[in-house]
């Protein structure tokens, strides 16, 4: 009687969450019911409303030695969320119960990991959302929003009448660093192809290079900055558009010594930091109109699955979001 008791408070309290039980591809992801969890000292659980993608995602799912070994303690992927704060631990000192609420949750940030009708996550990686845009827009933006401010604001340092160069321009980060960087007065080039090209135009780029026809190396000469989001080959030519004393930031590749030499530049690769100081810099940039948040699809959360294929098979612009409060309605 006793084991049929706490079978039934369980399944009452349980919730849906996307769970991952090995290393591998969309194919792994699975939507299972879970107890909510609990916030421990110094954090705060959140009644997520939606949450989003990003390349990490599906980077760690393939990589992280974390999932190879979550056959027995399943874990539940995803970075950035929104939703309502329902729960806060101890030494909670800034969100309150009730607030609406952005950043992240992922196990890597010791998180319980955004993907779930319920998540867990340390008080410093959230903040008070912008009251001007809608869950899903906010889910869509911490860690895309975070990156580009620390390339061209902390790491950059870039001003008026500079000119930088953004490559990958109509992914996640690119849209908002086009954007902040014509709010900071510089004049911004970017890549693109496609409708790509229409697209980074829209978000303010002064000039849009096909990548697909046209070498932006042979074009573009003694420009200040360069963020690139897309790595490789492009990440190397890169460093040839730089003037004397110029800055590379990537978010894919290790500074070359080499490279850095023959050019007489700095190159950094960024870790971005999503935290709560910085999600308030965003968040005033939202308020006052500087950012937009670009979305190119919303899936509900039983369809992750999908929404990581669509990720890895096409050419997003912007980003994808993962609705979540409406999907077990």
């Amino acid at each position: 009687m006793l084991l049929i008791v706490i079978e039934l408070v369980t399944k009452a309290n349980a919730v849906k969450a996307i769970k991952v039980h090995e290393m591998g591809g969309p194919e792994v992801l699975k939507l299972e019911d879970i107890p909510i969890p609990f916030p421990g000292k110094g954090e705060v659980l959140v009644e997520v409303h939606a949450a989003s993608l990003n390349p990490i995602d599906s980077k760690l799912l393939r990589a992280d030695p974390a999932y190879q070994n979550a056959a027995d303690h399943p874990l539940t992927p995803g970075f950035d969320l929104a939703g309502s704060v329902v729960e806060i631990g101890e030494n909670v000192k800034h969100i309150h119960v009730g607030d609406r609420v952005y950043g992240q949750a992922a196990f890597i940030r010791k998180g319980s990991g955004a993907f779930a009708e319920y998540a867990v996550t340390p008080e410093d990686s959230i903040a008070r959302m912008p009251d001007n845009i809608s869950f899903t827009e906010a889910a869509a933006t911490p860690l895309a929003a975070c990156s580009a401010y620390q390339a061209l604001v902390e790491h950059m340092k870039l001003t008026k009448n500079q000119r930088i160069l953004v490559q990958g321009g109509s992914g996640g980060i690119g849209t908002f660093a086009i954007q902040l960087a014509k709010h900071l007065g510089a004049y911004v080039a970017s890549t693109a192809t496609g409708k790509g090209i229409q697209y980074v135009k829209d978000q303010g780029a002064d000039r849009v290079i096909d990548y697909e026809s046209t070498a932006f190396e042979e074009l573009l000469h003694d420009y200040d900055a360069v963020l690139d989001t897309v790595g490789g080959e492009i990440y190397r030519k890169s460093f040839e558009v730089l003037r004397h004393g110029g800055i590379l930031v990537s978010m894919l590749s290790r500074p070359d010594e080499a490279l850095m030499k023959k050019f007489g530049v700095r190159a950094v690769l960024e870790t971005t930091k999503v935290d709560s100081k910085k999600l308030g810099k965003i968040t005033d940039l939202i308020k006052t109109g500087v950012l937009k948040i670009n979305i190119a699809e919303v899936y509900p959360l039983q369809q992750t699955k999908e929404a990581f294929e669509a990720k890895e098979k096409e050419k997003i612009l912007g980003k994808i979001a993962i609705e979540v409060k409406k999907s077990f309605a």
